[in-house]
């Protein structure tokens, strides 16, 4: 009998379900009915009633190497080329990492800095002095592929792309990046943005398309009611009374 070997397209969206079914298990993925009632302003300021919080992923140690596992294979399914990762500081730093050990390829990591935008980068790495920005070994031709753990606008992938070339130049080496993977994208025009700039963006989990489908079993009826609207029309949930209702749905729901 023949036996069936996965295709890497199977096995991602199985990876994929299992992994977005485990940060919403392990809190990592909080929703206003289940964690907090009042929901979140997000930096953006807008109102949200869901919440990504993805920093303390390392304190799951089978659950980083999932996704270590994950995002491995996407680098060597889908970039075949890159022979070095970065992690973007601080939640992509133990990413990297997970990755390197699981698949041999050597990680580095930026150094944070308070910067949000290329023209941001432009002024501050005039009073940043002789401090390195990325921290590991480049070698001559390295080919990059940086990791994170979400992407909702690219602003910050951009930015640790430019530490990299920055320092690169500082070390006399021609190293390419054109690769960025991460754990979670919100689909909120990351990866158009990527594209104007030529880079490759590749994600686990697709939040709005696909995972809250694979969210579907473990949520409540109203978590997943409200959720999908927000993720189509996020302008309608900014009104007080909009979310006032919410609070009243969640108070009668829960008593």
């Amino acid at each position: 009998m023949l036996k069936y070997k996965m295709t890497w397209k199977d096995e991602k969206e199985e990876l994929g379900n299992e992994i977005t079914c485990l940060l919403y298990e392990k809190g990592l993925l909080k929703t206003w009915y289940r964690d907090n009632p009042r929901g979140w302003t997000l930096v953006s300021g807008l109102w949200s009633p869901f919440y990504i919080q993805l920093r303390p992923l390392a304190s799951y140690p089978d659950l980083l190497r999932k996704v270590g596992y994950a995002l491995g294979k996407i680098i060597t399914e889908e970039c075949k080329d890159v022979n070095k990762v970065v992690g973007v500081a601080m939640t992509g730093i133990p990413l990297a990492s997970a990755v390197a050990l699981l698949t041999g390829i050597p990680s580095l990591w930026t150094r944070k800095i308070d910067v949000r935008s290329l023209g941001d980068f432009e002024k501050y790495i005039q009073s940043y002095g002789e401090h390195t920005l990325v921290e590991g070994e480049f070698k001559e031709g390295d080919r990059i592929a940086v990791i994170d753990d979400l992407a909702t606008k690219f602003d910050s992938k951009l930015v640790a792309i430019e530490q990299i070339s920055y320092e690169a130049r500082k070390r006399r080496l021609k190293v390419e990046c054109k690769h960025v993977v991460v754990l979670l994208d919100r689909e909120q025009g990351a990866g158009a943005v990527a594209s104007q700039h030529g880079i490759s963006f590749h994600s686990l989990i697709p939040f709005k398309s696909k995972g809250m489908e694979w969210l579907k079993n473990s949520l409540s009826e109203i978590e997943y009611e409200v959720i999908t609207e927000y993720l189509r029309d996020e302008k309608k949930y900014q009104d007080a009374e909009v979310q006032k209702e919410i609070r009243r749905r969640h108070r009668e729901t829960k008593c």
